[in-house]
Parts: structure tokens; C-alpha cells; sequence
């Protein structure tokens, strides 16, 4: 079995961006010794997350409007008291961010067939940045033979 090891630069914009990794993971794939096994795509960040889901314009901006609902960003919370604990100067408020990144996941693991993601119609890895604008990196792991 091989296992290869890539890692994805994603520059992120400001707020939430969702973005579709699937051809950047189609590319690698396509470049790898692996025809099939699975690939794991795991976000490196405790902001941001990854779905399997449709890229779709208005899907993306109902997602982004249910994630503001569930962890508003103007809401208090105790990780802002920024002053209660030591942080760099420019550290966000952002408790908003971590907790619509627990509502999501870090991870997710994709089939690999006749080297082709396993992945339905409308299907789509996507990359959620919940406190942008950032510089982000994904990884993502291919294994199988």
C-alpha cells in the first residue's frame, strides 16, 4: 500500500468563504501512483472546516447565513475577553469562528476508484474559512494501491 502526502495553500477573503477543493484534489489524484483507496482531506486549522456538499451559488449563501444563525457573530462570549488572557496584539475576537467550525468537521475521506474521486453528481470537497482573510493549508492524504 503507498500512502503520498500533499499539502493544499488555500488564501482565504474576509468572513466566510467556502471553497471547492475538488479539482486541486482531482489534480493530485490524477498525478498519483494510487488507482484505488481513499484519499483524506483533513483542514489544519481550529477555524475552519470541511464538508462534502454541492457547489452551488445559492446553497453557499444559505450555508453562510445558517452559520451566522447558530454562532452569531456579534453574540458575547468568553474566549473574546481578550484582556482575561495572554495573545498577540492583533488577536481576532473570533469564538464565533471555532464554534461554527465544531458544527462542521475537520476531515473527510473520499474513495478512490479507477483513480476518480468516489464522489456522487452534485458532490463536492469543500473548504469552509470561518475568520478570513487568512492564509490556510489543507492536508491531504492519498492511500491504496
Amino acid at each position: 500500500m503507498s500512502i503520498e502526502h500533499y499539502i493544499l495553500n488555500v488564501e482565504t477573503e474576509a468572513g466566510i468563504g467556502i471553497y471547492n477543493l475538488t479539482p486541486q484534489i482531482t489534480q493530485l489524484l490524477e498525478s498519483s501512483a494510487v488507482s484505488n483507496g481513499q484519499v483524506l482531506v483533513f483542514s489544519r486549522h481550529t477555524t475552519t472546516a470541511i464538508a462534502i456538499n454541492e457547489y452551488e451559488t445559492r446553497l453557499l449563501d444559505d450555508i453562510k447565513v445558517y452559520l451566522k444563525k447558530l454562532a452569531p457573530p456579534g453574540d458575547k462570549y468568553l474566549h473574546n475577553d481578550l484582556h482575561l488572557r495572554e495573545v498577540p496584539p492583533d488577536e481576532p475576537e473570533n469564538a464565533h469562528s471555532h464554534l461554527m467550525a465544531m458544527m462542521l468537521s475537520t476531515s473527510e475521506v473520499i474513495p478512490v476508484i479507477d483513480k476518480q474521486l468516489g464522489l456522487g453528481t452534485w458532490q463536492s470537497v469543500l473548504f469552509f474559512e470561518l475568520d478570513g482573510p487568512r492564509d490556510r493549508t489543507v492536508s491531504v492524504q492519498i492511500g491504496g494501491e
